[in-house]
């Protein structure tokens, strides 16, 4: 099941990378993927937060930084950053629901 899962370096997360449609799959191996997928979701706010306060630091960096080609790298630096709080926002909305499944909210 987990092989269903890769590890995205820049995300820092894993993601699925399903060989077939999901529907396909047997009931308990969606099962196990949802439940997975559920633990790696869990952590994404975590992510998100740390991502914010480095670009709340750069900002500061960029607020006091007189050297035009610094600024540059920082504000390139805050755009990635900003990138990856956007993709990870994407992946956190990103639910398989198994009809049968009672989910807790």
């Amino acid at each position: 099941m987990k092989d269903c899962f890769v590890y995205d370096e820049r995300l820092d997360i894993h993601v699925p990378v399903l060989e077939r449609p999901f529907d396909e799959y047997g009931r308990e191996e969606r099962l196990a993927m949802i439940a997975y997928w559920e633990e790696i979701r869990g952590r994404i706010p975590s992510k998100v937060m740390v991502l914010e306060r480095s670009i709340e630091h750069m900002l500061g960096e960029m607020n006091n930084e007189s050297d035009f080609e610094r600024s540059c790298r920082l504000n390139g630096e805050i755009a990635e950053l900003a990138s990856r709080i956007n993709d990870l926002h994407i992946w956190y909305r990103t639910t398989q629901d198994e009809p049968s499944v009672k989910r807790h909210l």
